[in-house]
């Protein structure tokens, strides 16, 4: 996978990180206190919950593009969507790498649960299936668009899915407009020497 990061850009095979998280839905019980000379904007402790919804996220690392998309579920039916929407992204790519961890759903199981056989197989060629290892799914680099995604648009309340996309997007538009890029640093030689004890392991 580090290796794959150290690629030059190539767009008849580019390199596409893919992540979900679960948000929760939340709603304020009392109306804020808007700000005024002297005093921040007050918000009371208590809230009401209204629901969770899942989130996806493709990111190119080396065009500093990224796509989020609010799905009320997270089940084979909804990868198996935004594996499709890739396909359909880059039409002239040979391969799609794609970058995830390894969560049950993420697997080409997932498209022969939702799709006819013929397209769940076509599809499976269309992708070079690259995952991290087990407890390192912070080697994603789509983890790291998670954080900015939180501190700059999801570290408030938000009460509905709706909401929720219309905030998404606009985050996603900023950010795709100044193609913002990841400074990586954790090279396979750096992984050689943080991880020393476990190649000794595998030895």
């Amino acid at each position: 996978m580090l290796d794959t990061y150290a690629l030059p850009y190539d767009p008849e095979y580019p390199v596409v990180c893919l992540d979900e998280k679960s948000v929760q839905l939340l709603d304020h019980v009392r109306e804020p206190l808007p700000p005024v000379p002297g005093y921040p904007a007050r918000v009371d402790h208590e809230y009401k919950r209204c629901g969770t919804v899942n989130l996806f996220i493709e990111f190119e690392p080396l065009t500093g593009q990224r796509s989020v998309t609010v799905t009320e579920r997270r089940t084979s039916q909804e990868y198996a969507a935004r594996l499709q929407a890739l396909d359909r992204r880059y039409p002239e790519a040979k391969k799609i790498r794609l970058i995830q961890d390894q969560l049950s759903t993420h697997s080409p199981a997932a498209l022969y649960d939702t799709l006819p056989a013929e397209e769940a197989n076509r599809l499976r060629k269309r992708f070079e299936w690259i995952y991290t290892p087990k407890h390192a799914s912070w080697l994603n680099m789509a983890e790291m668009e998670w954080a900015a995604l939180q501190r700059q648009c999801l570290d408030r309340r938000i009460a509905a899915k709706e909401a929720l996309e219309t905030e998404v997007a606009a985050w996603e538009r900023h950010r795709n407009a100044r193609a913002v890029k990841v400074n990586w640093e954790f090279t396979t030689q750096a992984a050689r020497g943080k991880m020393a004890r476990h190649y000794k392991q595998v030895e």
